[in-house]
């Protein structure tokens, strides 16, 4: 018996949809219910699954953009077999792979911030492997130790001669003139392939955006040393007692939701020619998935903890990466936090999220000086933006938001209702 694989309709207003990914290839034999295609709409990207056991038999190739119900592949349910692992499991171990390459550089990199910490700069910036630090460490051996050493070595024909075998080498790693030029190989061949169905409607409603309203932008800086000493404190015990870690984006949400309360328009759109305010927020979070940006949504953040509000980010967060975030998820939202600091970004003017009025964004940490009670002192600062339609939100209303934000961030007991109730009710211990 032959089964035609059909496209349904991933949501209402969605006419065609894009073959983004087959999981198996033509002849292969598959199981009911596993997956074997991705598809792109408009909005997410969607797996479909075999509807029985059988012989595929793929019609519709990788790239092509079909109407909704287009037969994409057929199975012959009279050919038995066994399945082949699902390509999914080979991407799930090259992460575990980079988290693993990830784990040691970080190790690598606090064994290194260890032994500068506890032994003596020589003055000369030596190039030490983890490894050699780590030998050092064990040994009480510090730099001036080398360098005193090489001062008094007697240079002899074999280190003449391990120079001129390595100085190509070592010195390209501190001359960048003398390093390896790079990775492209010259030529003048171009790449070309179809822009996905996600990337097009998101670079339609990012356009749709900066013509469409009156977008203006106002920053502020936040002085993070409060939310990272209560992290210090309390991170072990959080996670031991919810299961989850206590991140930054938690503090900010509920920073925004406790703020939102005295200034609503923040949390209001159009609706052709009404103003639609909410007594909720559905807080929207930037994700960076594999094909593009998704922005799942917190339904009713205002009513969570941190650490519900910590949970379902890394739930959606999850979802995302592995592209199986739903459009039920991603629909709403009254307002957006992007956070391009985690990629390193000091400043940036985040586009709004349509038909919201407005969208935060945070950024990298940095170490700064800045002036307390008249004195300089260096704390870690983030850089923190607020674009809003300036045609719904006054100035007046989203500098004072900004500001009551970063009056919130920097005295955490502030989003308790006043700041009646410790640290530890606010966390839940």
């Amino acid at each position: 018996m032959i089964i035609e694989v059909k496209v349904p309709s991933p949501g209402e207003s969605i006419n065609e949809v894009q073959v983004a990914t087959w999981l198996v290839e033509d002849g292969d034999f598959v199981e009911r219910d596993q997956d074997i295609v991705e598809i792109d709409s408009d909005k997410a990207t969607l797996p479909l699954s075999a509807p029985a056991d059988g012989k595929i038999k793929i019609v519709v190739e990788e790239g092509e953009t079909i109407e909704i119900n287009t037969v994409i592949a057929k199975i012959d349910t009279e050919v038995k077999g066994n399945a082949k692992a699902n390509a999914k499991v080979k991407s799930e171990a090259e992460v575990e792979a980079k988290a693993s390459s990830f784990a040691e550089a970080t190790a690598d990199r606090e064994a290194k911030a260890k032994v500068e910490s506890e032994t003596e700069k020589s003055g000369f910036d030596l190039t030490i492997s983890p490894l050699a630090r780590k030998l050092m460490e064990e040994n009480a051996v510090n730099e001036n130790d080398f360098v005193e050493f090489f001062k008094n070595h007697r240079v002899g024909k074999t280190d003449v001669e391990y120079y001129l075998d390595n100085k190509d080498k070592v010195l390209a790693s501190v001359k960048p003139d003398l390093a390896p030029v790079t990775s492209w190989k010259g030529g003048r061949n171009e790449d070309r392939k179809k822009i996905s169905m996600l990337r097009k409607k998101l670079a339609q409603r990012l356009v749709s955006v900066k013509n469409e309203t009156a977008m203006l932008t106002t920053f502020n800086e936040v002085n993070m040393t409060p939310i990272m000493n209560i992290r210090k404190k309390y991170k072990e015990i959080f996670k031991e007692q919810h299961g989850i870690g206590l991140g930054f984006m938690s503090f900010f949400t509920k920073a925004i939701t406790e703020t939102i309360a005295h200034f609503p328009q923040i949390n209001s759109q159009f609706d052709g020619d009404e103003i639609v305010s909410f007594d909720y927020v559905d807080i929207s979070i930037a994700v960076s998935a594999p094909k593009g940006l998704v922005v799942p949504v917190i339904r009713n953040a205002e009513m969570l903890s941190l650490a519900e509000i910590e949970t379902r980010i890394k739930e959606l967060a999850e979802k995302a990466r592995e592209n199986k975030i739903t459009l039920e998820e991603m629909q709403g939202g009254t307002f957006t936090i992007t956070n391009g600091g985690v990629f390193g970004s000091m400043l940036s003017t985040p586009i709004i999220n349509p038909p919201q009025s407005a969208i935060l964004g945070m950024h990298n940490i940095v170490e700064r000086p800045v002036a307390i009670n008249g004195e300089v002192e260096i704390h870690p600062i983030m850089y923190v933006a607020v674009s809003y339609d300036h045609r719904l939100v006054d100035g007046r209303e989203s500098v004072s938001f900004l500001v009551k934000v970063k009056e919130m961030l920097e005295n955490p007991e502030m989003m308790l209702y006043g700041g009646k109730d410790g640290i530890e009710v606010l966390l839940g211990l």
